[in-house]
């Protein structure tokens, strides 16, 4: 077999070894592709031939590239994006818009452990942009979707062919920064069954009493946003939560349910129903008071002049009602983890539990949705005090 590597003299009389080598073919055009290497010692030429046949040889070769971490986010979204929502496809844009400022320079094939843990600093301490101070840190949640959606861009550019392995596979978010999280996840506690009733009481006489009713019992923001006074039947007392309604990039969006658990019909009870009877009086005076002012969007929850809302107007009325009622200020979705968690702590099925909250997988609704309560403990106490003697 004839020697690959050929000895060749330059114009100023200096030697040095070549050898052109196939490395598959053009993605593009189908055509062969070749490598030409020039070594300046026959050792380093026939070492390089080595390794690179090697490789061949285990499909781990990696031909030289000049695109940049930036090129890869570009490749990924494009790819990822294809067939999803506006909102999924928002997700994963502001999930790698961290990756882009932080690595988006460099040589992708250059990009080490090393690099992907500096992100990962960098985003814990000082790469908060928007929704909260300039210049700190981002949640441990959102640093891992970043770290998740990185891993995947790399895994495809393994199968292009562009590096040959995944340097962010292994990275993980330091314990701290774990440990602090989940402390502060923690002291989210959502209302026990006093704060409820304190709640409720105080929103009895208000507009929205049943809309603050429909949170309570479990709906998600965006389903109560989304809901239509078609979806509710009066006479049978039941819902039917088939839509969201939610704000992405600025633009309202409105969707199926998130799922086919997602897509339910609930009883209502009459606390609700009734509220909800009301409340559809009070928009029938209201379009009558406004006339061809009026907005008739068929939602159920609506300003005063019938416009549609978003979550943020639900979310921002729900503050100042729990503000003047004197009670802890919480995130609508803790007033539904305090439904669920009511239903199972006071002997409602599992089964029960997650269909009525809209999930497939009834682990998840255990594990985010159900908090033991001190009533629900005292309970548990009170029933070993009877085994125990």
């Amino acid at each position: 077999m004839a020697d690959p590597i050929k000895k060749i003299t330059l114009k100023g009389g200096k030697v040095r070894y070549r050898f052109v080598v196939d490395v598959g073919t053009d993605p593009a055009t189908g055509k062969r592709k070749q490598l030409t290497v020039t070594k300046d010692t026959k050792k380093d030429a026939v070492a390089e031939y080595g390794r690179i046949q090697h490789q061949k040889s285990t499909g781990t070769y990696v031909a030289r590239s000049n695109a940049t971490v930036g090129d890869l986010v570009d490749m990924w979204l494009k790819a990822a994006t294809r067939d999803v929502e506006r909102a999924t496809k928002r997700s994963y844009e502001d999930a790698m818009r961290y990756v882009r400022t932080h690595l988006g320079e460099k040589r992708l094939q250059q990009l080490t452990e090393d690099d992907v843990e500096s992100l990962i600093d960098w985003m814990l301490t000082s790469a908060r942009r928007i929704g909260g101070t300039p210049g700190t840190g981002v949640g441990v949640r959102t640093v891992s979707l970043t770290l998740g959606r990185l891993r995947a861009a790399l895994n495809l550019a393994i199968r292009r062919g562009l590096v040959a392995r995944n340097v962010a596979e292994h990275v993980t978010i330091p314990r701290a920064a774990r440990v602090a999280a989940k402390a502060k996840a923690k002291a989210r506690v959502p209302w026990n069954e006093d704060e409820v009733k304190v709640f409720l009481g105080h929103v009895a006489g208000d507009r929205l009493n049943g809309v603050m009713l429909l949170s309570l019992i479990g709906l998600r923001p965006a389903e109560v946003c989304g809901l239509r006074w078609r979806d509710v039947d009066l006479d049978a007392g039941t819902v039917s939560v088939e839509t969201t309604r939610t704000l992405v990039e600025g633009i309202v969006v409105e969707k199926e349910a998130k799922s086919d658990s997602g897509e339910r019909k609930l009883p209502l009870p009459a606390v609700v129903l009734v509220a909800l009877k009301t409340f559809h009086r009070t928009q029938a005076k209201e379009r009558l008071a406004a006339g061809d002012g009026y907005d008739a969007s068929g939602r159920v929850v609506v300003d005063e002049l019938g416009g549609a809302v978003k979550t943020d107007w639900l979310r921002r009325r729900a503050y100042k009602l729990m503000e003047a009622a004197g009670v802890r200020k919480v995130r609508l979705y803790d007033a539904r983890h305090a439904c669920l968690s009511w239903m199972a702590n006071n002997g409602v099925p599992d089964t029960v539990v997650s269909a009525w909250a809209g999930h497939a997988d009834l682990g998840f609704t255990k594990r985010i949705y159900v908090h033991p309560d001190p009533q629900s403990l005292k309970a548990g106490s009170d029933k070993l005090g009877e085994l125990l003697g």
